[in-house]
Order: structure tokens, then C-alpha cells, then sequence
């Protein structure tokens, strides 16, 4: 049973916002956060609980996929998949109805709960949210290891 914050995994354009409020939200926490644009972090699979932080990029375009390329790769393990807890989107309300599409789209199919939704790099409030979000996440998940070593629920 683990008692070390759960990590973060996210994926961040060029433009860093993504990253730039993972690194927020993890600063003086002991939480890591994990760059899935490195290929090294794309190819491996996390040995606990993480959380998933992704942009969405749609913008009305039907062709596009609003899930990155480097967060659906990272996906595709199902160990991965499995221990995946949580999702966290950023988005940019510009996009009208696809604003958050991919958090939500991968927290429906993956059946785990989208903790909260962001705008671009988020605001000190969101950091603030997202921090008191994850504490509880983790105090939710102590203990919560199975003899098998997989893990129940969380209870959120």
C-alpha cells in the first residue's frame, strides 16, 4: 500500500500550457509529473495509480482527433489503462462543443472520473483545485490495494 502522491502523466503542445500547470499543481508536493511528448515516458507503464492531464485540440473539424497522438499511444497498454485513476482536461472554450472533448471522451471510455476541467494553463484557483482534488484522491486510494495487488475503487 502506497502512501506517495499519485503522478501525474500529461501531454503538452508546443505551446506548454499543459505543462506549465502540471508543473503547478506538483511544485512543492512530492508529486511527479511525467511528459508523455518523451518518447522514454510515452513507452513505459506506470507501477501505481496516475492521473491522466491532457489538452483537447479539436475545433470542429469531423477528420480530427481530439485525443493527442501521444496520450492515445501511452493508452494502448492495458496495464497502463488499468491504472489510470483519474483524467484532468484543458481546453479552450473557443471550441464550442468540443471544448474538454478529449478528457471527457477518455474518461467515459476508460470509466474513471474527469476531476476537473481547466481552461488553456488554468488559473491559481484551478491549481488550487486540482491540488485539493488529488490530496483527496490519494487519501482515497491508501490502503485501497487488494492481496492480489491489483487496486479497488477509489471512493471520490
Amino acid at each position: 500500500m502506497s502512501t506517495r502522491p499519485v503522478p501525474l502523466y500529461y501531454y503538452s503542445s508546443a505551446s506548454g500550457m499543459v505543462r506549465l500547470f502540471a508543473e503547478r499543481v506538483c511544485e512543492g508536493t512530492g508529486r511527479q509529473a511525467h511528459d508523455l511528448g518523451v518518447r522514454a515516458v510515452r513507452q513505459s507503464v506506470p507501477d501505481e495509480p496516475w492521473v491522466l492531464v491532457t489538452p483537447s485540440y479539436k475545433t470542429g473539424n469531423p477528420d480530427n482527433d481530439t485525443i493527442p497522438e501521444a496520450v492515445r499511444r501511452f493508452l494502448a497498454n492495458p496495464v497502463t489503462r488499468r491504472r489510470l485513476v483519474g483524467v484532468l482536461g484543458s481546453g479552450n472554450r473557443n471550441f464550442g462543443r468540443h471544448y474538454q472533448a478529449a478528457a471527457r471522451q477518455i474518461a467515459a471510455a476508460s470509466g474513471r472520473p474527469l476531476l476537473l476541467e481547466f481552461e488553456l494553463q488554468g488559473t491559481r484557483w484551478d491549481v488550487d483545485d486540482a491540488r485539493r482534488i488529488l490530496a483527496d484522491l490519494d487519501a482515497s486510494l491508501a490502503g485501497t490495494a487488494l492481496a492480489d495487488g491489483t487496486l479497488a475503487a477509489p471512493t471520490l
